[in-house]
């Protein structure tokens, strides 16, 4: 099976640059697709100095699907959008003032990686963060989620020293080209040695390899000359499960449960519950024999998609009866089963779970612009956008239509265009 390579480098145009991240591009496009990839033949997708987020997102999200092992190689800076206080990737035309709508949010990495299995999803990562940035990471950390094993650094902005490189990547890049890539460990520490001299003191280094989540801060100190470079302790903290897939997503932090006011001239939220089977469904085995990821990964990958949503329902009908359908664990499963209904093709299912999903987390007092909000708007919009059946589309654009009025998002114009295409589909039905 063919392996997917995603590389992107990007970095702002303007003085805002803190790193020649496309710098390093011509050196891993001479590297042979599969060793870049670790497969016999791998297909290559390069984003160079990008200047949309959502066409970044739209590529990750297609790499993220595909078949077969993934990685993923990013060179960039890092900045903290000024509302949430987010990292972000910078894009080509990011500035300080713009992040929050010109830069990839991180957190859209990690949520399109989360159904993938670690043992075949890698991320290689070599970033510059500024002042408030670097802030964030060395006490936070930087979340990449169970999906994939990472490998990296984090450096701080390079100061009046002018434009910083991309070492890192060079170095991953200029061992690759030998024709042989190791073990992902092992490349990593390789790499480190060479920029061991380069001044790299104050980096974080990252190091998480799969089948664990990583603690805070996701990071150890880099390599010395001469010292070979600590692990990243990555076991599971108290009361998690062994799997790193099944504990969910991170907590979130909640505002008091009550509803988010409702536009008065807007139409009732029709959006479904998220769907369970009954309560009478045979619990699974604790523990599971394996990884549930990595059995829903293994059953989409073999288009087995009616086995793979039954899975995951079974887990979202335990997280349900444990926890309740606002339940961190139960909105993980919800939102999984509507990633499953997209790769089975099932755009009017997808867009209906994630309708369910952002009105669920609305009505359990999650602010209209916290991430998980955002993302299921955005994904319930995307996938109504696909939908083929006009008469499924006018019935759930209005729903769609009214949460864009409570979660506008990113992208401007968004109910715009909502409404635009809802006076075309009614005109068409006359």
């Amino acid at each position: 099976m063919p392996g997917t390579v995603l590389l992107l480098a990007a970095s702002p145009l303007g003085r805002g640059r803190l790193v020649d991240a496309a710098g390093v591009l011509p050196v891993l496009a001479a590297v042979a697709p599969p060793v870049l990839s670790g497969a016999d033949t791998a297909n290559v997708v390069e984003l160079a100095d990008p200047l949309e987020p959502q066409a970044v997102l739209t590529r990750l999200r297609a790499a993220a699907a595909a078949p077969g092992p993934l990685t993923v190689y990013i060179a960039g800076q890092l900045h903290l959008d000024r509302k949430q206080h987010l990292p972000h990737l910078a894009l080509a035309r990011t500035t300080t003032a713009t992040v929050r709508y010109t830069a990839l949010p991180w957190h859209w990495i990690r949520e399109e990686l989360r159904l993938r299995s670690a043992a075949d999803t890698g991320l290689i990562v070599d970033l510059h963060a500024d002042a408030e940035a670097w802030g964030y990471v060395a006490g936070r950390g930087l979340d990449c989620g169970p999906g994939a094993a990472v490998y990296g650094r984090v450096a701080p902005a390079p100061g009046r020293r002018g434009v910083a490189e991309p070492a890192y990547m060079k170095a991953v890049a200029t061992l690759l080209r030998s024709g042989h890539r190791p073990a992902l460990p092992v490349l990593h520490e390789q790499a480190l040695a060479r920029i061991a001299e380069s001044g790299a003191g104050r980096d974080l280094v990252l190091a998480v390899a799969g089948g664990a989540a990583p603690g805070l801060p996701f990071a150890h100190p880099a390599v010395r000359p001469g010292r070979p470079a600590a692990r990243a302790a990555t076991p599971p903290a108290p009361g998690q499960t062994p799997h790193a897939f099944a504990q969910g997503p991170a907590p979130l932090t909640r505002a008091p449960h009550a509803a988010a006011p409702v536009s008065p001239t807007a139409p009732p939220l029709t959006a479904p519950a998220p769907t369970a089977p009954p309560v009478t469904t045979p619990p699974l085995p604790t523990p599971l024999p394996q990884d549930p990821h990595t059995l829903i990964s293994a059953a989409v990958q073999g288009g087995r998609h009616g086995e793979a949503d039954a899975l995951a329902a079974r887990l979202e009908a335990d997280a349900v009866r444990a926890g309740g359908p606002a339940g961190d664990v139960a909105l993980h499963w919800a939102e999984v089963r509507a990633d499953l209904a997209m790769f089975a093709g099932d755009a009017v299912g997808s867009c209906r779970a994630w309708l369910a999903v952002a009105g669920v987390r609305l009505a359990a007092g999650q602010a209209v612009d916290a991430p998980a909000v955002e993302a299921a708007v955005d994904r319930a919009h995307h996938q109504w956008g696909r939908i083929e059946d006009t008469a499924r589309a006018r019935e759930l654009g209005p729903a769609l239509a009214q949460l864009r009025l409570r979660v506008p998002g990113r992208r401007q114009g968004a109910l715009e265009s909502i409404q635009r295409q809802l006076r075309q589909l009614q005109a068409a039905a006359q």
